[in-house]
């Protein structure tokens, strides 16, 4: 007669859970395992700055010129003023500029303080001040319109500026540049540090507009005697910069 052995119900179901609590665990276990394994690191990466720049020869001009008149009224030097200015206009006109192209940017008055024997504050005057803004497509005649207007009355010249009609072409060549003298920083901190570059992630540029290139007449003064003035626009350089962010191997 064999023997067997026989278990309480209560018993095969302890076993049964803890077959499953222990399937669960080693589950959970191996989907940790999974995971870790896949974790991607952090993505490293390079940001640089790169300069660019290119040469333009200006093809126009703007200038500010205007005329400064003083008076014991405001009546008066308000009329002085358009009396003086009209010819000046003129005189740029004749120098084969627009009419749009003269706009004004700038028109001032103000009294004249002082102070009296006993102190108090005493108007002795007004001055009034309009200036215009001049437009020279011809940048040939800079000189010739600068001239002109003082010859005519003007004694106020502020500067002139040269820019490019249309930088659309120096943008090009200052970007393509740009992104070039990055391209070589970015190497070399590869390099430097012992890791491959990779793709571009992202760019940025700012774009620098030209400075204002004085003229040194100064304000106020008389010029009409003075001499059609050399003017030299010579040649623009037009900036720019992009940041770069590569990928690191």
């Amino acid at each position: 007669m064999k023997n067997s052995l026989v278990f309480p119900k209560q018993s095969l179901l302890l076993i049964a859970i803890a077959a499953i609590l222990l399937l669960a665990s080693c589950t959970a276990s191996g989907t940790t395992a999974t995971n870790g394994a896949m974790a991607v690191s952090p993505n490293r990466t390079i940001t640089v700055v790169g300069n660019g720049e290119a040469l333009g020869t200006p093809d126009q001009a703007q200038v500010q010129i205007g005329v400064e008149t003083s008076a014991p009224t405001v009546a008066e030097a308000t009329t002085q003023n358009e009396t003086m200015l009209t010819p000046v206009l003129s005189a740029i006109k004749a120098q084969n500029v627009a009419e749009n192209e003269i706009q004004t940017t700038n028109y001032n008055v103000w009294a004249e303080q002082n102070t009296d024997a006993n102190g108090a504050t005493i108007i002795t005057g007004y001055h009034v001040s309009n200036q215009v803004n001049v437009t020279i497509r011809n940048i040939d005649t800079v000189d010739k319109v600068i001239g002109a207007a003082t010859k005519a009355g003007a004694n106020n010249i502020y500067g002139v500026t040269f820019t490019v009609a249309d930088p659309s072409a120096l943008e090009q060549q200052a970007r393509k540049a740009a992104i070039t003298n990055a391209q070589t920083r970015a190497a070399d901190l590869a390099t430097l540090n012992n890791v491959i570059l990779g793709n571009v992630m992202m760019v940025s540029e700012v774009i620098g507009a030209p400075g204002i290139q004085p003229l040194g007449l100064g304000d106020g003064g008389n010029f009409a005697a003075a001499a059609v003035p050399s003017i030299s626009p010579g040649q623009l350089t037009y900036q720019l910069q992009v940041q770069v962010t590569y990928a690191v191997k």
